[in-house]
């Protein structure tokens, strides 16, 4: 006779596999679902944006939508392979948190009449394998990593506060929640024992930026 208690049932590297290329399915296809209310609905609907202006605030937006695929392949890759429970959980916490940006950003490109990156698969197989990387590390690198991480997507998106269109107020709201959160991020990642990183692998990380925001904004 079965049991009628359930018992705890520990996952697989198969269901791990399936558990990831789930969540990788729904980034990619446009298909994930906020948690949160969309920011934006806070300012006024009514926009006064010329065709450049628009294509901008797109590009832009296109920039902080591949920023946000990046991070859940990142933290999802980090965890992945973690071994401590707690930083586990602190990563999948921060990925689930990004899912709403990743919504956010997406609603922003449709509602400007662009689209997502179109070498959007290549950034999350990349970042997906960089956040193993980082994992291997160990725990303290793994969460100067995030934290690090955190840090250059904070300046990344108070320049975008500074570059959007003075009349794109929606997008600004987006971007201001985003900070807010990816601060909290680095918080916690800095108060679980984050370690800074060495300056070569920080230049090498801004440098890796840099080329992705430069492509994405057009690409």
């Amino acid at each position: 006779m079965i049991s009628a208690i359930p018992l705890a049932r520990r996952e697989g590297p198969l269901d791990a596999l399936l558990v990831e290329v789930d969540r990788a399915l729904q980034v990619l296809s446009r298909s994930a679902v906020a948690g949160r209310a969309y920011p934006a609905r806070a300012a006024e609907t009514a926009e006064t944006l010329s065709e450049a202006e628009k294509r901008h605030a797109a590009g832009l937006m296109r920039v902080n939508h591949v920023g946000e695929v990046c991070a859940q392949a990142l933290y999802r890759g980090q965890a992945v392979v973690c071994r401590d429970g707690g930083t586990r959980h602190l990563l999948r916490e921060a990925a689930a948190e990004e899912v709403d940006h990743l919504v956010w950003c997406d609603l922003r490109l449709k509602e400007l009449g662009s689209r997502p990156s179109l070498l959007n698969p290549f950034w999350y197989a990349g970042s997906f394998v960089l956040g193993i990387a980082a994992s291997v590390a160990g725990v303290p690198r793994n969460l100067g990593f995030m934290a690090e991480t955190e840090r250059q997507v904070e300046a990344h998106l108070d320049e975008h506060l500074h570059t959007l269109p003075p009349a794109d107020e929606r997008s600004r709201e987006i971007v201001r929640q985003m900070k807010d959160d990816e601060v909290g991020h680095r918080e916690s990642a800095e108060r679980a024992g984050g370690v800074p990183l060495p300056a070569p692998v920080r230049g090498i990380m801004r440098a890796m930026s840099k080329v992705m925001t430069t492509t994405a904004y057009h690409l």
